[in-house]
């Protein structure tokens, strides 16, 4: 844990190196939900307290998205429309005839930029950056006196930003993701000397027994004034700082990419997953008096997919160990902060992830570098998902989108992949779904990526008539869940392993709804038909209709869910030909095509839910990927297990640890040794019987002469319970003004019903409000009961409130705060 602070400490330092000229604008912005007749409403004169001064702006700060809460309202459609931002910044340059520059990390799906009521730029995209020159309109804009004065030396910047609906973009509205609108990554102000570095591409490659490293350094200049003579120097800095190696010359300026200087570096400390070694390269380029410096940060690595066999790190099989990630998080969307990505992928690199793919379009830089400094290995794509194939501005789109993500994140060692494409099998945003002509098109960006790109591969998940393109395939395999059960997993994935050159399985799970537990998990997969193959379909996300299928007729519950994760993972360990594997998803994440989920419009699938609580599944995975002595006793999140009197019942330990001692009411039960063969909970398991009421388990586990423990107490339930019949509320916990409240769902004689899975809503009235729209299982005014219970949050603001709750064929119950 140490180091990885260490770590991100260097990252920060290094992200700031040249804060003088580079300027997070975070504060002091306003947005107004909605269009104006033109930019000229977002600017004139208003004279403060009008009340005819309309329309209404909110102060907010960046990353901000349209979309912080309505994308898990469950009673409406997510706004998808345009949005207005304005700011006023002081401009002061330092450098003499400098260029000024709006630097957009990402911005929600198409921007103008405006200096005053000029526009200075506009782009299409929600999730590559882009750079607008605001030089000219500034400097015009201070000459005229009667504007400076009437903004007191400030200049006047307004966006707009749109997530209209628009066939001709991408990605689908079809996707299963929301396509948000908004400032949702940071935006910089940039001072450039009058010529300055506009890309670096540092390329290093080492052969796979590390002895030779490569080194080659091409540049792009910005140079709008057309300067003819300039000085480039380039060092090569090893992972202390020191300088190792470095080229200097004075040269022509030169238009497009241009290669400046190759080395070798002998025996490089190499770049891998549990040590990722990183190198600086430092560009200056001199003109004029003024320099402009650039850094990168690189690493050596030799990676390798087997034709038909394993994926190769250094030389070494490495079976890739991933997860996905979409940018997405409780009350703020896709507009999450640097400290929430950092806690994010903190946690993934915590659970044994070393892959990751990002699904499915550029995401931030902030997210690479930590896929750097961590040892996180990625696949990162464009967001062609879904829908079929558009005209020439759709294929203009993705074309440009693929150029800027390659050239944009080329110098990050973490990336293996490419993704061209992601189900571009599903048709349904335009009349015709020509197959002939979606080869074509992915052929021309397959063509395009090794142009740009020749040292990494390129892939494509579940599009068979594509899968002969690309240098990497990933079917659809989804045992267990959208089709045939999860021991027929391997069987599934070995057939498509042999009908493609290089195999990589992304997107297998399930989901689960955060909280429900179940003694008879695999139920469900007795009325799953068998052999029938393991790949998802149009309409599998679907809870109506349709094929028997988990998804669809399964309980939902973790206790499933760890099940299936458990058997994926321990075949996994003896799939001797196999690259590796990503689970689908990290974190619950919101969707618009899912308004009938446990949580409505989210995809609960992740192991953490959407605001980084932990999933039991968690704990699965870290059993299996972790090195760091680890033990979790199952049902952290059970409060209530039911049964007969007498029955024994299992209590599973998910650990890493070579045995553990399970203490059940301060009695032990037994020692047990960790067998990766044994299913489930890889052999630590016992059968107990429990007491009626209070039970308590301790569980010890000792790895390498260090000891762990874990300990939990649940209630055990033997009064059947009948019909459902009444609900009561109660408050939980009152902590800072926040008031925790439950309800449970009881039969007519008391009993708690612990199948109930009914929907129910809350309700407030009063000087409170909930804290709803989170899109997670305590954070949604709509939401099903897991175990007969829900709780939600309520902020009593100093005052009164009376929460309710219904639900269809209850009696409504209340209660006073």
């Amino acid at each position: 844990m140490r180091k990885l602070i260490i770590i991100f400490i260097c990252t920060i330092l290094f992200n700031n190196l040249f804060a003088q000229q580079k300027q997070r604008l975070t504060e002091n912005w306003e947005y107004l939900n909605g269009d104006l007749g033109g930019v000229w409403e977002a600017v004139r004169p208003v004279k403060e307290g009008n009340p005819e001064s309309v329309p209404v702006w909110q102060k907010v700060n960046l990353p901000h998205c349209f979309n912080a809460t309505d994308a898990v309202d469950p009673d409406m459609n997510y706004y998808q429309g345009p949005g207005w931002y304005r700011t006023q910044l002081t401009i002061a340059n330092p450098y003499q005839k400098g260029r000024t520059l709006l630097h957009f990390e990402g911005a929600g799906q198409k921007t103008q930029v405006y200096i005053y009521n000029k526009k200075v730029g506009d782009h299409v995209g929600g999730y590559d950056e882009f750079t607008v020159d605001i030089t000219d309109e500034v400097e015009a804009f201070k000459k005229n006196e009667a504007f400076q004065k009437e903004f007191k030396g400030k200049i006047p910047v307004e966006i707009r930003c749109d997530n209209s609906r628009d066939l001709e973009m991408i990605p689908s509205s079809l996707s299963d993701f929301n396509v948000y609108g908004g400032l949702y990554r940071y935006v910089n102000l940039i001072y450039a000397p009058q010529l300055s570095l506009d890309k670096v591409f540092a390329n290093a490659s080492v052969d796979a027994k590390g002895n030779l490293g490569k080194l080659t350094v091409s540049a792009r200049l910005l140079n709008p004034d057309g300067i003819d003579t300039i000085t480039v120097k380039v060092d090569l800095k090893d992972p202390e700082g020191k300088v190792i190696s470095s080229w200097k010359n004075e040269m022509r300026a030169f238009t497009g990419d241009k290669v400046l200087w190759d080395t070798v570096v002998k025996s490089p400390k190499l770049w891998a997953t549990e040590q990722p070694t990183l190198y600086t390269v430092e560009t200056t380029v001199s003109a004029k008096g003024e320099s402009s410096v650039h850094q990168e940060k690189i690493g050596f690595r030799n990676f390798e997919f087997v034709k038909k066999g394993p994926f190769m790190l250094n030389g070494k099989r490495l079976l890739l160990r991933g997860t996905h990630r979409h940018e997405d998080h409780a009350g703020v969307a896709q507009a999450m902060t640097e400290d929430m990505i950092k806690q994010e992928m903190l946690m993934m690199k915590e659970m044994g992830v070393n892959f990751i793919r990002l699904g499915h379009y550029q995401q931030s830089r902030i997210v690479l570098d930590l896929c750097d400094s961590l040892g996180i290995l990625v696949w990162e794509e464009i967001p062609w998902c879904r829908g079929g194939l558009g005209g020439d501005t759709y294929k203009a789109q993705a074309r440009r989108m693929l150029t800027n993500m390659i050239e944009q994140h080329y110098n990050h060692a973490s990336i293996i992949i490419w993704g061209l494409g992601n189900e571009n099998d599903w048709p349904g945003d335009f009349a015709e779904f020509d197959k002939d002509k979606i080869r074509a098109f992915m052929k021309e960006l397959n063509d395009l990526s090794h142009k740009l790109d020749p040292s990494r591969k390129t892939a494509i998940r579940r599009c068979d008539f594509c899968k002969d393109i690309v240098d990497v395939y990933s079917p659809s395999i989804w045992a267990g869940w959208y089709r045939g059960i999860y021991t027929e997993y391997k069987e599934a994935s070995k057939k498509e392993f042999e009908s493609v050159d290089r195999f990589l399985h992304v997107e297998w799970g399930g989901d689960s709804h955060a909280g429900r537990h179940s003694e008879s998990p695999d139920k469900a997969l007795s009325l799953i038909k068998t052999g029938v193959g393991a790949d998802e379909r149009e309409g599998d996300a679907s809870l109506y209709g349709g094929s028997a299928r988990v998804s669809k007729d399964g309980d939902w519950s973790e206790s499933y869910i760890v099940n299936l994760i458990d058997w994926h993972l321990k075949e996994q360990e003896s799939m001797t030909w196999l690259t590796g594997t990503a689970y689908w998803p990290f974190k619950d994440f919101s969707t618009p095509i899912r308004p009938d989920n446990p949580v409505p419009y989210v995809n609960q699938k992740g192991v953490v839910e959407r605001d980084f609580t932990k999933k039991e599944s968690y704990y699965v995975f870290q059993a299996y990927w972790t090195k760091t002595p680890m033990a979790h006793i199952y049902g952290h999140s059970w409060p209530v297990r039911w049964g007969d009197a007498g029955e024994e019942k299992m209590v599973k330990v998910y650990s890493n640890c070579d045995e553990a001692e399970l203490f059940v009411n301060g009695i032990s039960v037994g020692k047990k040794k960790r067998n990766l063969k044994s299913f489930p909970a890889i052999g630590l398991r016992w059968m107990v019987k429990l007491n009626e009421g209070t039970n308590n388990f301790k569980v010890v586990a000792t790895k390498d002469d260090k000891t762990v423990t874990d300990e939990i107490s649940q209630q055990y339930q033997t009064a059947k319970w009948a019909k459902p019949a009444k609900m009561i509320l109660e408050k939980l916990k009152e902590k800072e003004g926040i008031a925790t409240i439950q309800v449970k769902l009881m039969d007519d004689k008391g009993i708690l019903c612990l199948d109930a899975a009914s929907y129910i809503t809350f309700g407030l009235t009063g000087e409170g409000s909930l804290i709803d729209n989170q899109g997670t299982s305590s954070g949604s005014r709509k939401v099903q009961l897991s175990n007969g219970h829900a709780v939600i949050n309520v902020n009593l603001h100093g005052g009164k409130s009376v929460v309710s709750v219904k639900a269809v064929g209850i009696p409504s119950a209340f209660i006073e705060l």
